[in-house]
């Protein structure tokens, strides 16, 4: 074949190639968007992502927005899949109405959500969210599982100092703790916020703002996430067969 012909040719199957990347990115796209339901507030693409696929999602945010970390750094920061407890079964939307539903169907024990230990600032399950307001939300969706003795802790920076959050848990006792990522990092190294008797840790992952993002999709809040999520004390009881901590995206 002659070497012109060769060059047609070759230029028309790279610009195939290119087409069909293109129409897959769109048809992506398209999938995407449907995904998105904006006046509800969700992603709910979550909904179908087992803990293979919720854990290849946040790896490849990480790497997205991690750009100044090194490989091991980046590694580091990786969350098993087997650590992600599987939630696919649940056919609710993921809004905060549900959320109640969603946790007392995923606790081994439903009927303990509505205790609290009796150390100050070490509750049994820890929601984390995107932004204060979010978080406020979430505080009051949790208040049925709220009683004398035991209040739902408000751990976001939202109108709240950590001087005032830490005077708080030393001196209360909270089944349940709602917060945003790098508040509640700050809280756990300050000693305020005890994970000893951490049993869940809940992603509010599916909720969207009205510019279609949500807590994995912004640089600011991905990486505190799962520099939280990542920290030894939590990543080694994911799959601690005694006392495990279960990781769930909600």
């Amino acid at each position: 074949m002659a070497p012109e012909v060769q060059s047609k040719k070759r230029k028309i199957d790279d610009e195939g190639v290119l087409v069909k990347k293109a129409k897959k990115k769109q048809k992506k796209q398209r999938e995407d968007e449907a995904d998105l339901d904006v006046e509800a507030g969700l992603n709910k693409a979550f909904a179908r992502m087992d803990g293979q696929l919720l854990a290849d999602h946040i790896a490849q945010k990480t790497s997205r927005f991690g750009t100044e970390l090194s490989p091991i750094e980046l590694s580091d920061l990786y969350i098993s899949a087997n650590a992600i407890k599987d939630t696919t079964s649940y056919e609710k939307p993921r809004n905060l109405e549900n959320l109640p539903d969603f946790l007392e169907k995923f606790s081994a024990e439903p009927e303990k959500l509505n205790n609290a230990s009796k150390t100050c600032g070490a509750p049994h399950t820890l929601v984390v969210s995107a932004a204060g307001l979010r978080a406020a939300d979430t505080v009051r969706a949790l208040r049925t599982f709220q009683k004398k003795g035991n209040t739902v802790a408000k751990l976001f920076a939202k109108h709240f100092k950590v001087e005032e959050q830490v005077a708080f848990l030393q001196k209360n006792r909270s089944g349940m703790a709602v917060g945003t990522p790098q508040r509640l990092i700050d809280l756990i190294e300050n000693g305020a916020l005890a994970t000893s008797h951490l049993k869940r840790i809940i992603v509010d992952a599916s909720h969207i703002d009205q510019k279609k993002r949500g807590i994995v999709d912004m640089r600011e809040t991905l990486m505190p996430l799962v520099r939280l999520l990542s920290r030894k004390e939590l990543k080694d009881k994911y799959t601690d067969p005694d006392h495990p901590i279960d990781l769930i995206f909600y």
